[in-house]
């Protein structure tokens, strides 16, 4: 896989999108099975962006393909992980299962003074109904058979690395983004989790520019029951209830649960479909289908605004 990072301005910050690497764009449909991808890739970019000199990196940590609780990312960085025998773990989030230990002799001495900080868009946790291979797993390829597995994987790898680092992170906001990675993060690299929201919103001058607004307009590829726990609609809605102004989103589709996010901030929202259509086509007509709804909703909300 061909993969890519930034660095800012400073020279000193890198930038790194994990999906880049470990995305799930990057994985055909008829192949995705997050008991074998890994987030190794994603370790070799910040192993790259350390030989460039960085020594403060920003990660997002969405869209993966992966459910390895961020092992593979370790292991670019010199982690070994093994079984009961000594010998090392395969990639992959289902070989969790075996972890028994972990050896840190060869890990990447850069990393002691590096600065991490995660932009982290959910809040789930890594194990459970609302965790990272429950939740996040069947859009990866996971049946439900596979996300029992996964989640007891998990639970071994929570059990071992907890145990060995003496850092708690199973219960962490935002430990299951990205199919652990989140919880990696937190305990081989010591990053920060933070909301990609809130780290966006400040790079960007957004309460800044809400000051003089009157609407605000967000939108999601699907609204959905997922969309509280995190989301990019609720946080710039949350952010848009400082000033207490309207908020509208526009969606590709809208999914079960969606009406939740009328009690997190959100006043109306529209699906950019007009009629019957397979994804094929909204995708291909997405520009038009957006101008169109986008239009509806603001025109619905002038009767309003004063």
């Amino acid at each position: 896989v061909e993969a890519f990072f930034g660095v800012l301005g400073d020279g000193t910050t890198g930038v790194i999108e994990m999906a880049a690497a470990s995305g799930l764009p990057l994985v055909p449909l008829e192949r995705r099975d997050p008991r074998v991808t890994t987030t190794y890739g994603t370790g070799e970019l910040i192993k790259a962006a350390l030989n460039a000199g960085c020594t403060r990196l920003l990660l997002g940590i969405g869209g993966s393909a992966t459910n390895d609780g961020g092992v593979g990312m370790a292991q670019a960085l010199g982690y070994r992980f093994l079984d009961q025998a000594g010998h090392e773990l395969s990639h992959g989030g289902a070989a969790l299962v075996n972890l028994y230990s972990v050896d840190t002799s060869l890990r990447d001495a850069r990393l002691d003074s590096v600065e991490i900080t995660a932009a982290c868009d959910v809040t789930n946790p890594l194990l459970g109904p609302t965790g990272a291979s429950a939740v996040y797993g069947p859009q990866k390829g996971a049946t439900y058979e596979m996300v029992q597995q996964l989640d007891a994987a998990l639970t071994r790898f929570a059990d071992v690395i907890e145990g060995s680092f003496g850092v708690e992170f199973r219960n962490t906001p935002g430990a299951g983004a990205a199919g652990g990675l989140g919880a990696g993060l937190i305990s081989f690299l010591g990053a920060t989790l933070q909301p990609g929201i809130e780290l966006v919103a400040k790079t960007v001058g957004l309460r800044e520019k809400l000051v003089e607004a009157d609407l605000v307009l967000t939108g999601e590829g699907r609204l959905d029951g997922q969309t509280i726990h995190g989301k990019t609609p609720v946080g710039v809605a949350r952010i848009a209830k400082e000033f207490n102004l309207p908020v509208l989103a526009v969606a590709g589709s809208l999914g079960p649960g969606y009406e939740e996010v009328y009690f997190h901030g959100i006043d109306g929202v529209i699906s950019i479909t007009n009629r019957p259509m397979t994804l094929d086509e909204a995708i291909k007509e997405a520009y038009t289908l957006i101008a169109e709804a986008t239009q509806q909703l603001v025109r619905v909300a002038t009767l309003h605004l004063p």
